[in-house]
């Protein structure tokens, strides 16, 4: 429903019918970039807090993000394309359940370029759906422990890479021949261990929790076709 509402608002906006919008179609050679505005929003969940050895209970969430994000696709055939996603997101890690009274615990940025491999439905139309999948690495960076509780002088956090599958699922709307209105939804896999060291003023030496972040990525934006 929202996604519907932006794509009516935007095309208002610019004056242009997709009904009437002519179209060529993709070939084999074409790249299209798209420039997206792009909610990531994690689908949380977190094991086990580790304080000094000891199980301290579940567990943290992850707040969502609205970013601008870059994505080029290369299509090697009318149909098939192979799309790189590009763009970064900034995150709050906060407390919950047992462990809710932190508040804050990490600060961090997330550099997580895509590449998947995609179906286009209906090369020759105006409207071309298409799906995708492929693999994500995500690249934490700028790490600080945050909240009143854990970060005191000296505290220090570091997030682990991860290696996921991604899939995808999208529709181009044709504004004339090179020129498109694009709608995308990602799945990415993303797993993250947080090492955390020196933190609560120095009264836990070594802390780590385990979290699955697979977020939902929803974008709008522009295209065009070279």
């Amino acid at each position: 429903m929202k996604t519907t509402t932006l794509a009516a608002a935007l095309l208002t906006t610019l004056g242009l019918s997709t009904v009437a919008a002519p179209a060529m179609a993709y070939e084999a050679g074409d790249w299209l970039v798209r420039g997206r505005v792009i909610n990531v929003n994690p689908n949380d969940d977190s094991g086990q807090l580790y304080a000094d050895g000891a199980a301290g209970g579940e567990g943290v969430s992850v707040n969502s993000d609205t970013v601008p994000e870059l994505d080029i696709t290369y299509m090697f055939h009318k149909n098939w394309g192979v799309e790189l996603i590009l763009g970064y997101s900034e995150h709050t890690v906060k407390g919950e359940k047992n462990w809710s009274a932190l508040g804050d615990v990490i600060d961090t940025k997330v550099l997580p370029p895509t590449l998947t491999l995609q179906y286009h439905f209906m090369p020759d139309s105006n409207i071309r759906p298409y799906v995708g999948a492929g693999i994500n690495y995500t690249y934490f960076f700028d790490e600080e422990v945050a909240g009143d509780v854990l970060d005191t002088p000296g505290s220090k956090v570091k997030l682990d890479s991860s290696w996921g599958l991604a899939a995808q699922a999208g529709v181009d709307v044709a504004l004339n021949d090179d020129w498109f209105v694009n709608f995308d939804v990602k799945y990415i896999d993303i797993d993250t261990e947080a090492h955390f060291t020196n933190i609560a003023g120095g009264t836990i030496q070594k802390a780590k929790i385990h979290a699955d972040i697979d977020p939902f990525v929803w974008g709008i934006g522009i295209g065009r076709r070279f």
